[in-house]
């Protein structure tokens, strides 16, 4: 009876959590097909709450999960978002929030744009924050007024560019690193030789930062009317210690506590001291509209976000997957109803070969209709290599871009595991090369020559195919190159970009040569994963990321290092350092 009891109870267990799941199930289903159209009241306020990670294209979560991020802002439906405002009656202005911002100053760029084409519908726009980074700050000098916590801080004092050394501790784990380049500028590879970063980095670094800065300095100039050298005096002195500071020198309006801030708020909206303001915020807000369109005209813009590497894409962690990339660029290529392409580029580069392989196809697609690189943040080395092939390159002032050098390495690590750990290594081979991707030993001279001779055949390569980009010799590319980075204004001076301006420049030279004018809708690639694919990948990965947390703990930095240091396999055409806005 006991044995009956126990097989009666399992059965049981079993049918309840199958059926549970299968509720589930129709739960998953019903809330990935239902319409989830917002309404939104009227005389409402448009929330930008602009403090979490903002990637081109909005990746959402469809159930939040352990260990799962929030859902992100996507530049492109946040541009959708302040445009549609712009003439929606229900609008009637834009509540900015924004203190610290996970983006690069060309994206706040963008934004920034968005807002000040927002203010020409004669709508306005207002900023009010307790804390404001110097990007957030430049942010939002687009807004009419800017308000200011009385106790809160704002940061007014340049930028800087840090260097960070990894070469002592190769040395105190005896591990060599094993380095080829072309282009005294290629700098990835200078953290793991040298302690301080080189003339030639140093050079390059300070007149990059030093042109985003004045960029910005001469925007927020116009926006808040303050003369472009005092605007400068402020910022090199840091004449801003507090808040008062702020009111003081013009960079804000007045002090305010939030009730304060909404007062005002609601004297905007004509109402009284008790009514409730409408905010909607911008989640909501895209979902309460729809863009499409009727029209049998598409441009296609495909979005390259993240590093360049080999084999298909994965939009949970943004890569530019070549096969994923050519598949896409020749479906656009082949499409009758696509009469454009615009590739927006945010990428830093990546492998070489991957990336000539997505230029093969930009180039096959411009020889048949009109295809214009718009650049965001990045799009430098393997990023600038894949946009090069376009009729039109569109850059942002801010854009870093150039960079145009390739490097490789390896590392010998035979004496950290000889020494560290007591592993040693014996290889047998039937010729002079050996195993070409290898830590356990040294490589032989002879196949360091390979590696060097590979990688400047390559380089040849990229400057050909630049030049024959750009309209122009080998020898003009080669001044310009040798690894080094650019700003948007600098690669504009030097003919490496030929338009500076956004997203929607990019668009409209698009249409324009393809002559569909106003006639046009716009279709983004790749298209993002079905609700199940989406919940399955982010279940999986949320489970793989927290195993190797509990079981890293403090090192899962070091993990996270090593990870993108196994990406340098192979011939490199990636950014030679990595940003932080700050």
């Amino acid at each position: 009876m006991g044995f009956l009891k126990n097989i009666l109870s399992s059965c049981l267990g079993a049918l309840v959590a199958m059926m549970l799941l299968i509720v589930f199930l129709i739960l998953l289903i019903s809330v990935a097909t239902q319409e989830r159209e917002e309404v939104i009241a009227d005389n409402s306020v448009l929330h930008l709450k602009l403090n979490g990670p903002i990637n081109e294209l909005q990746r959402d979560t469809p159930i939040p999960l352990p260990g799962v991020a929030e859902p992100n802002i996507g530049l492109m439906q946040l541009h959708e978002a302040i445009r549609h405002a712009q003439g929606d009656p229900k609008i009637k202005g834009i509540y900015l929030e924004v203190n610290q911002p996970v983006t690069f100053y060309s994206t706040l760029e963008e934004i920034r744009l968005a807002l000040l084409d927002f203010k020409k519908s004669g709508k306005w726009v207002v900023a009010y924050n307790e804390v404001m980074s110097e990007g957030a700050y430049y942010l939002a000098s687009a807004a009419d007024e800017i308000y200011l916590h009385p106790e809160g801080d704002l940061e007014f004092n340049g930028l800087t560019a840090n260097f960070t050394s990894f070469k002592k501790l190769f040395d105190k784990l005896e591990i060599k690193p094993e380095v080829f380049r072309v282009g005294e500028f290629k700098s990835a590879v200078e953290p793991f030789l040298l302690e301080k970063m080189s003339d030639e980095n140093r050079l390059q670094l300070s007149e990059m930062i030093n042109s985003i800065y004045s960029t910005m300095l001469l925007h927020i100039s116009e926006s808040r009317n303050i003369p472009l050298g005092k605007l400068k005096e402020i910022s090199d002195k840091m004449l801003v210690r507090n808040a008062a500071d702020a009111v003081a020198m013009g960079l804000v309006d007045s002090l305010l506590y939030k009730d304060q801030f909404h007062e005002i708020i609601r004297n905007k909206l004509d109402l009284g001291e008790d009514d409730d303001i409408s905010f909607v915020n911008y989640h909501k807000y895209h979902k309460s509209f729809s863009v499409s369109s009727a029209s049998k005209n598409e441009i296609a813009v495909i979005v390259a976000e993240g590093t360049i590497v080999p084999g298909s894409a994965d939009q949970s962690d943004p890569v530019i997957g070549a096969d994923t990339y050519v598949d896409e660029i020749r479906k656009a290529r082949e499409n009758d109803r696509v009469k454009a392409i615009v590739l927006r580029v945010n990428s830093p580069g990546g492998e070489y070969r991957s990336s000539d392989m997505i230029w093969r196809e930009v180039l096959l697609a411009s020889e048949k209709k009109p295809v214009i690189a718009s650049m965001g943040d990045f799009a430098a080395s393997g990023g600038y290599y894949i946009s090069m092939a376009c009729d039109t390159i569109v850059a942002q002032p801010e854009t870093v871009t150039g960079s145009i050098g390739i490097f490789g390495i390896m590392f010998d690590m035979s004496n950290f595991f000889d020494h560290k750990l007591g592993i040693t290594f014996e290889e047998i081979k039937t010729g002079e090369f050996g195993e070409m991707y290898t830590v356990t030993r040294p490589l032989t001279d002879a196949e360091k020559r390979h590696w060097q001779e590979m990688l400047d055949e390559n380089y040849e390569k990229f400057l050909d195919k630049a030049g024959q980009g750009r309209h122009t010799s080998k020898d003009e590319i080669r001044k310009v190159a040798a690894g080094r980075v650019w700003t948007g204004i600098q690669a504009r001076e030097h003919g490496l970009v030929d338009v500076l301006g956004g997203f929607y420049d990019a668009l409209r030279i698009a249409a324009e040569k393809a002559d569909i004018a106003d006639d046009y809708k716009v279709r983004f690639y790749p298209k993002p994963k079905s609700f199940i694919e989406q919940l399955l990948s982010e279940a999986q990965e949320s489970s793989q990321v927290s195993s190797i947390r509990r079981e890293l703990g403090d090192h899962y930095i070091f993990y996270q290092h090593w990870k993108k240091i196994k990406e340098y396999k192979g011939s490199q055409a990636r950014l030679p350092f990595e940003f932080t806005l700050q």
